[in-house]
């Protein structure tokens, strides 16, 4: 332990001799363990922490499947007989998010809510800071209306007062009796909610149809001792008895069960792995950019470790010796490296997609520290390694026989592998920031189907008093849209239903009139449907190819009508002219005709002819819809409008006439067209910034590798050169013979790079990160070899232009 201790003293003693050097390789080293930290904390936030709920490892999502979807969402009739018949959960809870408007507690206030079945909270542990959760009997048609409320509205709207357990708050103009007060830590999906209400209570006659979903989604708690693979079984016997006796709704529907955390995190897995094997990388660049500094140091220090070996230091002394210093080095290193991975942390932060999963739970906690830890140790063996053996295997004899010389002349060819090493890796990482930008480019120059530029959309509460008079709904509907087109600047609006492009879909089954009648709903076609006003294509910037669009006159009193998309029209009319033809929505108890086509919009993303995410579409009218479904137009409507110059600039005249019009309406969720896309290519636009970030760290890195090794060359070979001149070699000569030797190593790292990215990069496929390039896009790689191949030539330059310098006189005489 005493030698130990001496090895730290000595080894600390020694870097402090050598101030620049061990700056340079603590720096160096902090980048690299630094930014791994950063990735690591996000890794380990949303990938490895295990879910906020006591028993996460025994939660599962829930879903139906059908011919047309792996994963939709649950009818509610049929999650009933789900929780009755089950015998694998101990708790199955359903959810549906909504809008509520709460008065009563100071301003109104529009507020996020979610419609809860019993078991919902039981499922997943949670228990009240205050009150009680919902029982069995709050939780059907008729019973007194109850709320839960979040601790953050509990404190925002009621500061915190301890006798707020059975007062009444009013939503929706309904009156609720508060029972509970949820946590304020508590989410799912990353969804937090202000407001729980019974999802029983809902007393809409359509919400207990088994045909129609309204998006329930459905989490379970496994009982003990139950696995995945049991409870798959027990599910499916239950999907079956249910096909049996109710064959028109639940035909050809099966039931998928997902772990809660993969249900939560899969679709970020892939590109979170991608960046955390991008950013280990770097970190090796670090690694062979240290060895490369301690390699050249060493050489200096032959004579040193020669008279210890004659001494009587042994072979094990003397590499542990060197292990140590690296290993001060890289502890140094990483202690830099955590404030880098702070800074890190907060910009990866900023730069985050909103719709990344756990983002709240990313922090620099013990596990990441611990990691921080394990990578300075690791690193710290990993390139003091290759020095202490070299050093330990010089001849003693030979070395103190070179005198003043010391290793004068010596090649070391692992310098040149560290550097190809590190060329093989940037040219890799390179390759990958490239492919990556030239895939969003391709997306940012997709035609969506749509003109995105200058479209407002937002959402807006229907006052509850005329909840239940369709016409009442629709007289203020066409308000609506009167107030909105005489707003100065609105050029064009609808009311929209259904969902916006790339927000989400709504469907709808269908048949053609003429045709055989499907036996089931479930053989039907499906089309996303759009509600819309006869403006929607004009603000929305969709174009109409065929017939006409439905107008002010295509009413509640007129003929039912309605436009499909082109995909629609080659998918079912492939030989014949759709216009005048009928469809049948049996569900919408519809039976409109065919006036129009419109161009086909891109619904579920700008890649979706790519990923095979095709369905065809239609525009149904608003005042159309029959009376028995306007009801479900209470929880709000959505708007699309056309506007001049930036969409944000109107929403303070578009606030104020909708405030004119009825003060009790509320305008949310306001964001442009523009913001979607942006949103939808967020995932993407991360991996990118970040994997550029790399690219950038690791093209600095290896330029320092090659340009200190050809440094160390040029000195090494000082007298070599003193001699070629001596004899008549020129300036040029030297310039060529210094610059070759940079090129080989580069061309040998591009080259061993070219190879491993052609393979590596194919996980960015995988990863489902690319579009509308090839992960051995030609024209990529060569760009990103030709500038690594520049880059490292540069960094030659300095180096040959002070071997050109060389006076032979002083280089001869050089020892």
């Amino acid at each position: 332990m005493n030698s130990f201790f001496q090895d730290i003293r000595f080894g600390m003693r020694t870097l402090a001799k050598a101030p620049g050097f061990t700056a340079i390789a603590i720096l160096t080293l902090a980048l690299g363990i630094g930014a791994n930290s950063a990735l690591f904390s996000v890794v380990n936030g949303v990938l490895l922490n295990p879910l906020p709920y006591p028993k996460a490892d025994q939660l599962v999502s829930v879903y139906t499947t059908s011919e047309t979807f792996e994963r939709s969402s649950v009818t509610y009739l049929n999650f009933l007989d789900w929780e009755r018949d089950n015998r694998s959960f101990s708790h199955l809870g359903a959810f549906r998010g909504y809008n509520l408007f709460l008065t009563g507690a100071g301003e109104g206030e529009r507020v996020r809510g979610d419609m809860v079945s019993a078991g919902f909270f039981p499922a997943l542990g949670v228990r009240p800071v205050l009150g009680r959760l919902f029982r069995p009997e709050d939780d059907h048609v008729g019973a007194a209306p109850v709320a839960m409320i979040s601790a953050g509205l509990w404190e925002r709207k009621f500061g915190t007062e301890p006798d707020i357990i059975g007062k009444t708050i009013t939503l929706n103009e309904t009156s609720y009796e508060v029972v509970g007060v949820v946590p304020a830590t508590f989410t799912l999906f990353g969804r937090a909610r202000d407001v729980y209400t019974p999802m029983g209570q809902w007393a809409d006659p359509t919400f207990r149809d088994r045909s129609v979903s309204f998006g329930e989604n459905v989490v379970g708690l496994l009982k003990d001792g139950v696995t995945m693979t049991q409870a798959q079984a027990d599910m499916s016997n239950i999907a079956r008895a249910l096909e049996e006796a109710y064959p028109d709704s639940n035909k050809g529907r099966g039931i998928a069960l997902l772990s809660l955390k993969e249900d939560m995190v899969g679709d970020v897995k892939p590109f979170l792995l991608v960046l955390l094997g991008a950013v280990g990388f770097v970190l090796l660049i670090a690694c062979a950019n240290v060895a490369n500094l301690l390699l050249a140091r060493a050489t200096g220090r032959t004579r040193e470790f020669a008279i210890r070996a004659a001494l009587g230091a042994s072979r094990g002394r003397l590499i542990r010796q060197l292990i140590t210093e690296s290993m001060l080095l890289a502890i140094a290193g990483g202690a830099v490296g955590l404030t880098v991975a702070y800074w890190g942390r907060e910009a990866v932060l900023k730069t985050l997609p909103q719709a990344l999963p756990r983002s709240g739970e990313i922090r620099l906690d013990a596990h990441v520290l611990f990691f921080t830890l394990g990578a300075s140790l690791l690193v710290g063996v990993l390139f003091g390694l290759a020095p202490a053996l070299r050093l330990s295997r010089e001849g003693i004899q030979e070395t103190l026989k070179g005198g003043g010389r010391g290793g004068s002349g010596a090649r070391h060819p692992t310098q040149t592998v560290f550097v190809a090493v590190e060329m093989a890796l940037a040219l890799v990482l390179l390759a990958g920031a490239g492919l990556m930008i030239r895939s969003l480019s391709a997306l940012w120059s997709v035609n969506p189907g749509f003109n995105p530029h200058n479209v407002l959309t937002f959402d807006m509460t229907m006052p509850k008093s005329i909840a239940g008079n369709p016409q009442g709904q629709r007289s203020l509907i066409r308000a609506i849209y009167s107030t909105l087109v005489s707003i100065p600047g609105v050029q064009f609006a609808s009311l929209q239903g259904g969902s916006l492009p790339m927000q989400g879909e709504s469907d709808v089954p269908f048949w053609i009139e003429g045709h055989p009648k499907p036996a089931t709903m479930q053989e039907m076609h499906a089309a996303v449907f759009y509600l819309a006003e006869p403006d929607y294509l004009k603000a929305m910037g969709t174009p109409l190819l065929r017939g006409r669009f439905y107008t002010e006159q295509d009413n509640e009193h007129s003929e039912q009508v309605v436009v499909i998309d082109e995909l629609f029209a080659k998918q079912h009319f492939p030989k014949e002219d759709p216009i005048g033809k009928r469809l049948n929505l049996a569900i919408l108890d519809m039976k409109p005709v065919i006036i129009g086509v419109a161009g086909h919009v891109k619904h579920f993303g700008l890649d979706s002819d790519a990923t095979a995410k095709l369905q065809a579409q239609m525009y149904i009218p608003f005042m159309q819809l029959p009376d028995k479904f306007m009801p479900l137009l209470a929880d709000g409507i959505g708007i699309v409008a056309r506007v001049q110059g930036a969409p944000g600039d109107a929403v303070p005249a578009i606030r104020e006439a909708i405030k004119r019009l009825n003060s009790d309406q509320v305008i949310y969720g306001v964001q442009s067209m523009d913001e979607i896309i942006a949103d939808y290519l967020a995932g993407r636009r991360f991996s990118m910034i970040l994997l550029g970030v790399f690219a950038g760290l690791a093209l600095v890195l290896a330029s320092v590798g090659i340009y200190g090794v050809v440094s160390f060359i040029v000195g090494q070979q000082t007298h070599e050169i003193g001699v070629r001149m001596a004899l008549g070699a020129q300036r040029g000569d030297v310039m060529r013979l210094v610059l070759g030797q940079g090129a080989v190593m580069a061309l040998v790292g591009v080259g061993i790079g070219l190879g491993a990215a052609m393979w590596l990069t194919r996980l960015l496929t995988k990863a489902q990160l690319l579009f509308s390039v090839s992960a051995r896009d030609p024209l990529t790689f060569a760009g990103v070899s030709f500038l690594l191949a520049a880059v490292a030539l540069l960094a030659c330059y300095v180096p040959a232009r002070r071997a050109m310098k060389t006076d032979p006189v002083i280089a001869l005489r050089y020892e």
